[in-house]
This record gives C-alpha cells, structure tokens and sequence, in this order.
C-alpha cells in the first residue's frame, strides 16, 4: 500500500530503535506547512508552460531528457528519484509514488521507510490517471494504458494496461492497429474549429 504520508508520523510510542515517534507541536505545524507548500505548488505547477514544468522538476533534481511533455505536478515528494527519457509523455492524472508509507501501522519502529526511484524510457507515453509505483523501471518505446497501476520492469516496445499493468502486445503492432483503424484521422496542427468539423463529417454526423 502506498500513500503519501509525512515519513514519522506523530504516533505515541518509542520503539526499539530508541526513538521517541511522538511530534512536538511546532513539528506538526511544520509538516502541515510543507504539505501545504506542496499542495500550491502542483495548484501553480498546471498554469505554467510545459517548458517551465521542466526546469521546476529539474531544479528540485528529477532527470528530464529532451522533447518531453508534462501534464500532471504529481512526482511524489521525492522527484530526484525519478528520471525520463527523451520524448515522454505524462498525461493528466498520472502519478508518481517513489516511497511506501505502510510503516505507519508498525508504530513501536521509526526505521520503516521504504523508497525506490523510478525510470522511464524514451519515446514513451503514459495515458490518464496512471499510477506509477517505487521500483518501476519502464523501458523505451512503451505505451502505459490509462487507469494503469505499473509496477517492477516493463521490457522495451512493450503496451501494457490494467491493474495491476500486463504485457498486452508489442508497440509496433499497436501502431498496426492504429493505421487500420475507421476512427484514424490525420488532426494535427488542425484547429478546434477545423477538427470539430473534420469529426462530425467522418463520422457522419453533419
């Protein structure tokens, strides 16, 4: 289970490792502060362009390659542990989680957290409200499906879906797919205006 919990959380009790878990006031007020500053920062981070999305990543120590496409703020508390390829794109919703906070139901131990860093490949695309967790390696040329839990390593030219996220076929018959597919059209570089139009004509609705 994963969750985004502050590492030491307030509980009452002191554990072999000899540490007291309990959180003086001004603690607390801290981390309330730094969730805080957290929360403004993503409300912030989707009102800028995708070029200053970069650079913010980067200056908190997330490795970005080139040519990439940010549409979601949410890469953990621990961003230097996630790394992208060139040529990537992060769809709305999509989350990375780069720590487990399961040591919350373990109180009499403060030496429970656990954290894993995250790879993405190039030339990949992750769809909607994706769920990307600690440990995950994702190769290049891959396609993660929207609503997709990923976990462990994905090999290259892979698309996968689900939850948990399993190997559906590889990219290059996917592309396959898409080319003889009747809901195909050539959109882009089109406006609102002219796509709107070219989808009630192909689908017959005009």
């Amino acid at each position: 289970m994963n969750a985004h919990v502050p590492a030491g959380p307030g509980l009452p009790s002191r554990g072999p490792t000899g540490r007291d878990r309990r959180r003086m006031p001004h603690e607390q007020l801290g981390v309330h502060f730094e969730l805080l500053r957290i929360h403004l920062q993503r409300r912030l981070f989707m009102l800028v362009s995708n070029q200053t999305r970069i650079r913010w990543l980067r200056g908190q120590g997330m490795r970005i390659g080139e040519g990439c496409a940010i549409l979601t703020p949410y890469f953990s508390t621990e961003p230097y542990l996630i790394e992208l390829g060139d040529h990537v794109a992060i769809s709305a919703g999509t989350e990375f989680i780069t720590h487990d906070a399961v040591g919350w139901v373990f109180p009499d131990r403060t030496d429970l957290g656990l954290y894993g860093r995250i790879r993405v490949g190039s030339n990949t695309f992750i769809g909607l409200n994706a769920l990307i967790l600690p440990n995950t390696t994702i190769g290049s040329n891959c396609v993660i499906g929207a609503g997709s839990v990923v976990r462990g390593n994905v090999a290259d030219d892979s698309v996968v879906f689900g939850n948990p996220a399993e190997f559906v076929m590889k990219t290059s018959l996917m592309k396959q797919l898409i080319l003889h597919s009747k809901g195909r059209l050539d959109t882009f570089g089109t406006t609102t205006k002219d796509r709107k139009e070219m989808l009630l004509r192909h689908f017959g609705l005009r």
